[in-house]
């Protein structure tokens, strides 16, 4: 609205759309698919879909928005291991087309249908990707990180520079740096974690980006990251 791309009554009728609630249960009580965006700690995500399992109907299907972890392991605490399924969106969301659909050992066909259905009714473009760690995009962006916390590192360019680099050079809609801060540092130094364990040296994590979560420095929800947004 602010931009003159919608009116202001039309951002009414989006807001009358959409509910708010602390409570889970409550939230989930009617819902045929529910999609999880907790943090990429295996640990906090089992405990979600444990209480999904319990709250939502025997039907609903199950989506998480991981980035890199393993749905059959998400899966894994469910009664519903059919029904649950990948659904990876990609910042920034309203005008990135792309969701990446990943599928578990044990999702069925069905599933897949109806999560492929949602993307499109969302105007997005789905892929369908076979389980494995950071499925497409998240394994070619953290090469790509890495090397440009290397460049950082080698004095090759600042982080400003290689950001408009790759926006004015390669056509991204925000460099690595910036899409970094919004990520948050710490996710993506998670995600590095376990990438680098299960593909190897490729993917060890740049001292420079442990150096910066070390710090506190994980982006834009903490107000600094690579860059100060305060």
């Amino acid at each position: 609205m602010e931009k003159a791309k919608i009116s202001a009554g039309e951002a009414e009728d989006i807001f009358d759309r959409i509910d708010t609630t602390t409570n889970l249960a409550e939230a989930v009580a009617e819902a045929e698919l529910v999609i999880e965006n907790v943090p990429e700690v295996m640990e906090i995500k089992h405990d979600v879909f444990r209480q999904l399992d319990a709250a939502c109907q025997d039907g609903t299907i199950l989506a998480t928005n991981t980035s890199a972890k393993s749905i059959s392991e998400i899966a894994s605490v469910t009664s519903r291991p059919d029904k649950v399924i990948g659904m990876h969106f990609f910042n920034p969301v309203p005008k990135m087309k792309l969701i990446e659909i990943n599928r578990g050992m044990d999702t069925s066909d069905r599933t897949y249908q109806v999560a492929e259905e949602v993307a499109r009714r969302m105007g997005k473009e789905p892929i369908c990707v076979n389980e494995s760690p950071g499925f497409v995009v998240t394994r070619l962006n953290a090469v790509l990180a890495n090397e440009a916390f290397k460049m950082v590192m080698e004095g090759v360019a600042t982080p400003s520079d290689i950001d408009k680099a790759c926006r004015l050079g390669l056509n991204y809609p925000m460099g690595p740096f910036e899409l970094i801060d919004l990520v948050g540092l710490d996710t993506r130094l998670h995600i590095m974690k376990e990438l680098h364990q299960v593909l190897g040296e490729a993917y060890r994590p740049s001292p420079l980006l442990v150096k910066y979560v070390n710090a506190g420095r994980i982006g834009k929800k903490a107000g600094k990251g690579i860059y100060d947004y305060k």
